[in-house]
C-alpha cells in the first residue's frame, strides 16, 4: 500500500516538475513611459495629464557633418538620445564614454542611433561637434551629434524626452557660464515612444541599457 501511494505522490510531483520545466516563459518586456509616469516638475504643465500615446515630436537639427536630421529619418528606428555640451568637464565626458561601450556593443546594427543633442549650441557648432566625434571615435552613421536652434533643442527636452524642468528651460538652461543638462540617457523606440531612462553615468545603468535595445530589436532570446 505504501509502495501505491509513493507511486502516486512520485508521479504527481513528476507532472508538477515537467510543467514547470516546459511551460512557457512570460516574455520581457520594457514599459511605455507617459507624462502622469513622470515628477509633474519634469514635465510641461500642458502635457500632465497624457497618459498614454506620448511619442516625441517632430525635430530638425543639424549633425556634425552639418547634414540635417530629422525625426522622419529617425522613425522606425532604436535610438538612445542624451543633452550633453563639448566642454563640458563634469558628467558628460563620463557619459560618452559610455555611450562608447553602446556604440561598441550595437556596431553594425542599422537599425539602431545615438542621438547627442548640445545645449550650447552658440558654441557647439557643427564644426565643435565634429572634432568632438572624432575625439570619441563616433560612428558618423550611428552616432549623430546635433546642433540647431537653442530654442528648439530646449523645448524638445522640455516636451518630448522630459529630461529638462520647464523652468530651466525658459531660462534656455543658462547659470552663469554653465548649462544645465542631466546625466540620462533616454531610450526610444521604433514608434518614438519612451521606454526608459538610464543613468549614463553608472556602468550598471548603462548595461541594463545595452540589454533593453537588443530587447527592442528583437535580439534577446528567450531562455
Amino acid at each position: 500500500m505504501n509502495r501505491i501511494w509513493f507511486l502516486i505522490i512520485f508521479s504527481i510531483a513528476g507532472i508538477f516538475f515537467t510543467y514547470f520545466m516546459i511551460r512557457p516563459k512570460e516574455k520581457e518586456e520594457l514599459p511605455f513611459i507617459n507624462p502622469t509616469d513622470l515628477e509633474e516638475e519634469m514635465v510641461d504643465p500642458e502635457l500632465l495629464r497624457i497618459g498614454y500615446g506620448h511619442t516625441i515630436g517632430s525635430f530638425s537639427f543639424q549633425d556634425q557633418n552639418d547634414k540635417t536630421i530629422t525625426d522622419a529619418e529617425i522613425k522606425g528606428k532604436v535610438f538612445v538620445a542624451e543633452y550633453f555640451f563639448t566642454t563640458c568637464q563634469t558628467i558628460c565626458p563620463v557619459m560618452n564614454t559610455q555611450m562608447q561601450r553602446i556604440q561598441k556593443a550595437l556596431k553594425g546594427e542599422d537599425d539602431f542611433k545615438i542621438l547627442s543633442f548640445t545645449v550650447d549650441p552658440d558654441t557647439d557648432t557643427a564644426e565643435q561637434m565634429k572634432r568632438y566625434a572624432i575625439g570619441h571615435k563616433a560612428n558618423d552613421v550611428q552616432w549623430k551629434f546635433l546642433t540647431g536652434k537653442k530654442e528648439d533643442l530646449y523645448a524638445l527636452a522640455r516636451k518630448s524626452f522630459f529630461v529638462l524642468k520647464p523652468a530651466e528651460a525658459e531660462n534656455q538652461g543658462d547659470v552663469g557660464s554653465d548649462f544645465i543638462h542631466t546625466n540620462n540617457f533616454v531610450l526610444v523606440d521604433q514608434q518614438m515612444r519612451i521606454r526608459g531612462y538610464y543613468d549614463g553615468t553608472s556602468t550598471k545603468e548603462v548595461d541594463k541599457l545595452i540589454h533593453d535595445i537588443h530587447l527592442l530589436l528583437g535580439k534577446v532570446h528567450e531562455d
